[in-house]
């Protein structure tokens, strides 16, 4: 069956208010990795990088392409205070301080981690879908304890699509 998945705003927004907020590294930009200025919509004074959230954000519909592609606005809106890192995406230190999140993708529970937060030969060969960020849990938590996925620590744009299988 194929499925066609759209990401927006609001599918962004409603994902990461369904998951517990931990702290964010509001004052430090240790371990941050903004990326580059390659995005379409870079050094336009909104940052455009789903990794990221508050009042410091582009209104407009949130890409999956632009993620690590806006460093210099998000960079500058994270200094001032007026985005911090999504909860989904702040790791700080271990496996225990992982948001996990829940089993609601569709690809859930598939033998396959489905979250594009992670690398390794623990994930599915299908497309990897911004939709799933958080929400294949049982199975990304298992490829980790075994070895077989790490934290993605690099530009993921070309991971993802924008007509996704299922």
């Amino acid at each position: 069956m194929m499925k066609e998945r759209i990401l927006t705003a609001p599918l962004i927004a409603l994902a990461l208010a369904t998951t517990p907020v931990m702290p964010a590294q509001a004052g430090s930009f240790d371990g941050i990795d903004f990326g580059d200025d390659a995005g379409d919509f870079a050094n336009d004074g909104e940052c455009d990088d789903l990794r990221f959230t508050g009042e410091g954000m582009t209104e407009t519909p949130l890409l999956p392409d632009d993620i690590f592609r806006d460093a210099s606005d998000c960079r500058a809106a994270f200094g001032t205070g007026k985005i911090t890192l999504a909860p989904l995406f702040i790791r700080l230190s271990g496996e225990a301080e992982i948001i996990w999140g829940d089993d609601t993708s569709d690809f859930a529970r598939d033998g396959e981690c489905d979250d594009l937060r992670f690398e390794g030969p623990g994930l599915t060969d299908t497309p990897l879908i911004a939709e799933d960020i958080g929400h294949d849990a049982t199975d990304c938590r298992a490829a980790y304890k075994k070895g077989k996925i790490t934290w993605r620590m690099g530009a993921i744009s070309a991971l993802l699509s924008d007509a996704v299988i299922a």
